[in-house]
C-alpha cells in the first residue's frame, strides 16, 4: 500500500509541476523562463522515476503501462 501511495504522489508531482507552468503563463503572458523550464523538466523525469520505481505490479490493472502511459502524457506537456 505504501508503494501505491509513493506511485501515486509522483503521479500528481508531475501534474503539479505542468500547472504551474500553466499559471505562470497565464500570469507572464509569456512563456515561463527558460531556465524553469529546463528545471521542471528535470523534476519531472525524477518524479518519473520514482512512479517507474515504486509502480504497483500485479494490484488490480496498475502496472508497467500505467508508467508507460503517464511517460507519453508527459510528453504532452512540453
Amino acid at each position: 500500500m505504501l508503494a501505491d501511495l509513493i506511485w501515486l504522489n509522483a503521479v500528481i508531482a508531475t501534474e503539479l509541476i505542468q500547472i504551474t507552468e500553466n499559471v505562470s503563463s497565464i500570469l507572464r503572458q509569456s512563456p515561463p523562463p527558460e531556465s524553469c523550464i529546463r528545471d521542471h523538466a528535470r523534476l519531472r523525469e525524477h518524479a518519473l522515476k520514482i512512479a517507474e520505481h515504486y509502480s504497483p505490479q500485479g494490484s488490480c490493472t496498475m502496472d508497467r503501462d500505467n508508467v508507460s502511459a503517464l511517460r507519453e502524457h508527459l510528453k504532452g506537456h512540453k
